[in-house]
């Protein structure tokens, strides 16, 4: 055996993950054994690990991990996706610090600033994931906008718009300004947000009246095409048939009447803007309304906005309502609380927009998805199951999905113009194929490649990852390749409940159009990482640790260990730099007993002692026993659980009470077969362990046992289930609580371990004495003995059993007996004093409910018995 160093974490982890990948442990081939497949939820390529990737991940690799052990060919697939919006957000900042304006450049002038910009940051995430100890088959890393990927997305939708699914609109959508991009609806977070409410008057045209209206966007007057009343409401039946006059602007503006309106809410009329609000558009369109859009692509007004063109809406907010005031359309503002959409990638707020865009039909599509979750079968599972009413309200709540998006950076829509009008267009895989359409459509065989237009929008980034299970393994494209037919549908997904609509649903409902199966079996969702205050961690907040440090500082082990053990299934992770601290010294008793184990000399020729051999029956029975805990907690994917129940076995169970039955006496051999025993079971426990703490459990591996690469842990036979010995169990559970008693009287009384001592026992439980081997070797018990009366000395009950231990001069430190007893005896004194202070305060007294001073009477007996036995204790000591 090795000799056990101080355990250096830096350097072993380097060691062992450079000879994993250098051994291919992480890289899987489809073989005669059953997959175990986990899809990696691809990072954004620009990403940094945070805390919300090292839980994912760790988790990922713990399920990945425990598969190689089961014998399963395990395959994680890892890889990052384009981030369509972040990223070139990210491009453009960067160029426009070269002092380069994305506008100036072409499409592909772009691309290639994007692509550098990619093939520099983009492993970066996946680099770091390394230094936690991810067991990727990194040889099957994928982008979201690799060539072969791609082709499988354009693929995709090329035959969805064929079936008829995929169509283009004009309709009102989130408009993201500061990215220049529409949003699907799920990527608009709605917040709470304090402003104002604005009553404005208007002027009725050809009569001195007024009407009134409130809004809470002043500026967008300019786009109003019509007030609305309803026909019901009596206060505004003499403005039906007349028109107002928008103010500032002048133009005259119909009065209209829709039951839509709410009586209540205001005014009771309604100024209707069609370009600027989803509900004021149907109405437009109900009505046949003019729609006047007042904005630019970044939210300045254009050239309807007069005087305010070029100026930012919410600047223009400020200005138009002061100038409003100043001409008296302004009656008053209110403060008013209302729901504001913004941009999940970029904070904006949303502004709606009519726009041409490119939809996917879900209505039919979402249908298996629904059952797959939801019906009697329950095809997916998801854990914790709550989650199951959010998918339900999503899915049945569907509306289709906004697929295109107004970037450069993403795969191109394959749509191409033939003309100026809005059907002029074919879809179709490559330029060459829609050329052909083209032609077939229009009947000119004159027209050329080059009186093709490509649409320039991209697709939404969500519609390449939602093929993600299938396309790692190109299934798509080649939909009967071996792989895919293996690996697929792949077992658990780990990801966090922000994304089960985005994306986890969205693989459902890929899964079932493309390959008719599900993509996963079951699907993880972790919750997400909160601070000690219950703050979501995040940058803009400070409280997000760097990843990389806490490593640095407590091991990736220690790190993955904190992070679990603070993760309950589906909960959020309230993280605490402490629980890594507790990884790190977990990591440390291990190595402990390892270095423990390095320093024993082996005989051939000691006979293994009773003790041990109780031990050893004990400890593999106790191994069995939460073996079966550890699985049902795995089934349930509760792993805080599983590594809980594995904390307790190694640190309290092998650590602090096993070793110490089986250690030799000082300076003593331990028994070879003791010790061979030994050496199995702490390899067992390093089988359990090794998923959650990789680095330190292949270290001892190794350096226990000369060991062949066939050999390493990482790809070694996780422990089997076999029968064990509930009785022995339960039987030493009762003998610790005897040790625990023993060694505490012993501290109480100074007793050094050194100095032997009789225990006596009424034995009442009818307890055995096949332990009792133990108990004499782990307290200095010089004999057992079994009595019926009580015997003078220290006692405590166990169940019960009473146990008795003769105290006397020869066997305490008398001194520190005495300092010990005279701190009691001043405490104690101090504490009676107090009591009989407040008994003899007759306010007190007169005042206070008889239980209460019956309370005081009894402290005051109980100290006066207690001084006279310290002071009796203490002169016995000293005569």
């Amino acid at each position: 055996m090795a000799s056990a160093a101080k355990y250096d974490a830096k350097s072993v982890e380097e060691k062992w993950y450079k000879y994993w990948m250098d051994n291919n442990y992480f890289h899987s081939e489809v073989d005669e054994r059953e997959a175990y497949t986990i899809v990696i939820p691809p990072p954004n390529v620009t990403g940094v690990l945070h805390m919300g990737h090292m839980l994912n991940n760790t988790i990922q690799d713990v399920l990945i991990r425990r598969a190689r052990l089961k014998g399963y060919n395990a395959c994680w697939v890892p890889g990052t996706d384009h981030a369509s919006i972040a990223t070139e957000a990210k491009v453009v900042a960067k160029l426009k610090e070269e002092g380069i304006d994305k506008n100036d450049l072409t499409r592909e002038e772009f691309l290639a600033h994007a692509f550098e910009w990619k093939d520099k940051y983009g492993g970066i995430i996946l680099e770091q994931l390394k230094k936690l100890g991810a067991s990727c088959d990194w040889e099957r890393t994928k982008f979201t906008m690799d060539d072969d990927m791609s082709e499988a997305v354009i693929k995709v939708f090329v035959d969805l718009y064929n079936k008829g699914q995929i169509y283009r609109g004009y309709r009102m959508v989130n408009w993201d300004p500061e990215a220049k991009t529409t949003l699907s609806d799920e990527e608009v977070i709605y917040e709470e947000r304090q402003g104002n409410l604005y009553y404005l008057q208007y002027n009725i045209v050809d009569s001195d009246a007024k009407v009134t209206i409130a809004t809470t966007r002043p500026e967008t007057i300019l786009g109003d095409t019509a007030i609305c009343i309803n026909p019901n409401d009596e206060r505004f039946k003499d403005l039906k048939g007349k028109k107002a006059i928008v103010p500032l602007c002048g133009r005259e503006i119909p009065i209209i009447e829709d039951e839509y309106v709410d009586v209540e809410f205001g005014t009771g009329c309604l100024k209707v803007t069609p370009a600027h609000d989803e509900n004021d558009k149907v109405l437009g369109d109900k009505h046949k309304l003019e729609v006047i859009d007042i904005f630019n692509e970044d939210a300045t007004l254009n050239s309807f906005g007069l005087h305010y063109e070029g100026k930012d809406r919410f600047v223009v907010r400020k200005e138009i309502s002061k100038e409003l005031k100043e001409k008296g359309y302004l009656v008053k503002i209110e403060q008013h609380t209302n729901k504001v959409g913004t941009s999940e990638r970029t904070k904006a707020v949303i502004e709606p927009r009519l726009s041409d865009q490119w939809f996917l039909k879900m209505d039919e599509l979402v249908k298996p998805a629904l059952e797959a979750v939801l019906g009697e079968g329950k095809d997916v599972k998801l854990y914790p199951k709550k989650f199951e009413n959010t998918y339900r309200h999503w899915m049945e709540n569907i509306r289709d999905w906004n697929i295109s998006r107004q970037l450069w950076w993403g795969q191109q829509i394959p749509a191409f113009y033939y003309g100026d009008g809005k059907e002029d267009f074919v879809v179709a895989e490559t330029k060459e194929e829609a050329l052909v359409l083209a032609q077939q459509k229009t009947g000119n065989k004159e027209l050329t490649a080059s009186d093709l237009k490509q649409d320039p929008d991209v697709l939404d980034t969500w519609f390449s990852s939602w093929l993600w299970p299938m396309s790692v393994f190109d299934g798509i494209r080649n939909p009967e390749n071996e792989e895919i037919k293996y690996y697929y549908p792949t077992n658990d997904l780990v990801t966090g409940p922000d994304i089960l609509f985005f994306w986890v649903a969205r693989m459902i409902i890929a899964g079932y159009e493309y390959k008719d199966q599900r993509p996963f079996e079951n699907v993880y969702l972790t919750g997400l990482v909160r601070d000690k205050q219950r703050r979501k961690m995040s940058k803009s907040l400070g409280n997000s640790p760097d990843a990389l440090k806490l490593i640095s500082d407590y091991s990736a082990d220690g790190v993955r260990v904190g992070l679990l053990l603070s993760s309950a299934a589906g909960n959020d992770l309230l993280f605490d730099e402490t629980l890594c601290k507790q990884g790190k010294g977990f990591g440390a008793k291990i190595w402990s007993a390892y270095t423990l184990t390095t320093l024993w000399e082996v005989s051939e020729d000691t006979e293994q002692p009773e003790h041990s051999e109780i031990a050893i029956a004990w400890y593999r029975s106790k191994f069995q026993q939460t073996l079966i805990e550890i699985e049902d907690h795995y089934s349930k994917y509760r792993l805080s659980d599983a590594l809980m129940s594995m904390y307790k076995l190694i640190y309290d169970d092998f650590c602090g009470f096993f070793l110490e039955v089986v250690k030799p006496a000082y300076q003593q051999p331990i028994d070879a077969k003791t010790y061979t025993e030994v050496i199995q079971i702490f390899e067992d426990n390093l089988k359990i362990l090794h998923p959650f703490m990789p680095f330190i459990t292949e270290e001892i591996w190794q350096s226990i046992s000369e060991r062949s690469s066939e050999e390493a842990l990482i790809v070694n036979r996780y422990p089997g289930q076999t029968e064990f010995n509930n009785e022995l169990i339960a039987e030493m559970d009762f003998i610790s609580e005897v040790i625990s008693g023993v060694r505490t009287i012993r501290k109480d009384k100074n007793i050094a371990f050194k100095e032997a001592v009789g225990i006596f026992v009424i034995n009442n439980e009818k307890s055995t004495d096949r332990l009792n081997s133990i108990i004499k070797k782990l307290v200095n018990a010089s004999e057992i003995t079994y009595v019926t009366e009580k015997v003078d000395g220290a006692s405590f009950r166990v169940k019960s059993n009473e146990y008795f231990i003769p105290i006397s001069k020869d066997n305490i430190d008398v001194d520190e007996e005495i300092k010990k007893l005279t701190e009691e005896l001043k405490y104690t004194e101090g504490f009676l004093k107090s009591v009989q202070k407040k008994l003899q305060n007759e306010r007190f007294v007169n005042n206070a409910p008889e239980q209460v001073i019956a309370n005081e009477r009894k402290k005051e007996a109980d100290a006066e018995a207690k001084i006279v036995t310290i002071k009796s204790s203490l002169e016995s000591l000293k005569s």
